[in-house]
């Protein structure tokens, strides 16, 4: 890995690989880990390479989509960034983003300016680009709600884009993508698109339809709207409107914590409760996937209240 030596600490980068996975350390990462590590990572690989509890090791924070802004604080000679993401709120661990190290090959150079053009959001679960209209797949893995911005008009079913770092555009499927919204969705579509993601493996610090972990799922859900949630389940509960129990609907959030301890886990209310049946869609820990359930008797313990985006 080699230092892009315009990356400066105290300025934005932006991510220029489909998924770029944030780490506690560069000396956390394991062998299994080096898909990741790749340019462009091989996400999907990385994943099916791990074992069940391998997808849970704490040595991975978050991950950053393309075209995804952080600020980099910390650039080093072997290859290492470290970064806040700013478009990650994380305000117990740093006001600024979620805080983490990532390779510097994986960014570049934020542009002094920002394209106007209304984004396009990938709305497909997996996309591909291409180097031309149904030519060559320049870069694959593209995930479902990454930002891109438009280049030109659409051509025989493609759509040409901008991309970080890439001087000539790509072409992206038309049906792929659609314009970044710009009203406030309804809960019930966040809910939608999340149930797309039913059974997708659980990946601790996962963020992409690739793999992905409880608050990962409802923040990227959002994200799907242009509408940006912190990264943790317990600075969710912060970022939204408590309900009393009973008057929670599909789309909005369940929240579960032990006596005295940190909110842990987070699930997205699937149907209207009956009396004291309640159902979420989830990615759970235990089952290590994204599943839609009635909340078994160890959920309904430390469910400790709904929440309204």
């Amino acid at each position: 890995m080699g230092v892009d030596v315009e990356l400066q600490p105290g300025r934005e980068a932006l991510v220029r690989v489909p998924v770029a996975t944030l780490w506690t350390a560069p000396e956390t990462v394991r062998a299994v880990d080096h898909p990741a590590l790749a340019d462009p990572p091989d996400v999907a690989a990385w994943i099916g390479g791990m074992d069940r509890d391998q997808r849970v090791g704490d040595c991975v924070l978050s991950q950053l989509l393309l075209g995804e802004r952080v600020l980099v604080t910390e650039v080093r000679a072997d290859g290492w960034a470290h970064v806040a993401a700013l478009e990650q709120p994380a305000a117990k661990l740093d006001p600024r983003g979620y805080p983490g190290w990532l390779p510097a090959a994986q960014l570049t150079p934020a542009p002094e300016a920002a394209p106007s053009a209304t984004p396009l959001v990938v709305d497909a679960t997996l996309t591909a680009l291409r180097s031309a209209p149904d030519g060559p797949v320049a870069l694959p893995g593209v995930v479902l709600g990454t930002r891109l911005a438009p280049a030109g008009r659409p051509v025989d079913g493609w759509r040409p884009v901008h991309l970080p770092g890439r001087a000539d555009p790509l072409w992206v499927p038309e049906g792929d993508v659609v314009p970044l919204p710009t009203e406030r969705p309804e809960a019930k579509e966040v809910l939608a698109v999340a149930e797309r993601l039913r059974d997708l493996v659980y990946v601790w610090g996962g963020v992409s339809s690739h793999g992905i972990d409880c608050s990962g799922l409802v923040h990227l859900a959002w994200r799907r709207y242009g509408v940006t949630l912190p990264r943790d389940a317990d600075d969710q509960a912060g970022a939204t409107a408590p309900l009393a129990l009973g008057e929670e609907r599909p789309g909005d959030l369940y929240f579960f914590a032990r006596p005295g301890r940190r909110i842990h886990h987070i699930g997205i209310v699937s149907r209207e409760p009956r009396g004291e049946i309640r159902r979420m869609l989830h990615a759970c820990y235990i089952q290590r996937r994204v599943v839609e359930e009635r909340l078994p008797p160890e959920r309904e313990a430390t469910l400790i209240g709904a929440h309204r985006v």
